[in-house]
């Protein structure tokens, strides 16, 4: 919640006065996706041929395939090659691992996680309804766009 500074014509006294804005209504009412396509304004690209449609998704399905695929490698790399070098540096002495300490601070990090999880619930049953919906309501650019995703992975 956010309170803001109410204008001098609604000064009911000489006290300063706010007024309590629901932030949570604001961003679902302003959203960046509601802006651009129109809340409820039905499938984003309904005036173009189903073909049109297939061809669109499917590039920007391939496009983001590609890079999931490059980023995925990259970090793959980085994370294998960061544990090998800690293993042989392990192995050859130069460092000393508590091996309960780290599962001390996994477990903390595990119970940390599930707290914030139960709270998080409600918003991520909002994002997964509202992405149902949008995928039901483009069913011809989200199948476009998943085939060019897993063609990207492949290429």
């Amino acid at each position: 919640m956010s309170l803001r500074n109410r204008s001098a014509s609604e000064h009911d006294s000489d006290d300063d006065s706010y007024e309590v804005l629901d932030l949570t209504e604001y961003a679902r009412r302003h959203h960046w996706w509601n802006r651009v396509f129109g809340r409820n304004s039905g499938p984003i690209v309904e005036k173009y041929s189903v073909a049109t449609q297939i061809v669109m998704g499917g590039i920007t399905g391939w496009c983001a395939g590609f890079l999931f695929q490059k980023v995925g490698k990259l970090a793959a790399t980085a994370v294998g090659g960061g544990f090998l070098l800690l293993q042989i540096a392990s192995h050859s002495g130069y460092i000393q691992i508590d091996w309960k300490r780290v599962e001390k601070d996994v477990d903390k990090a595990k119970k940390q996680l599930k707290k914030r999880a139960n709270k998080a619930a409600p918003e991520i049953n909002t994002l997964i309804e509202e992405s149902t919906e949008f995928l039901k309501q483009n069913i011809v650019v989200s199948g476009g766009f998943v085939g060019g995703f897993l063609l990207g992975i492949a290429s």
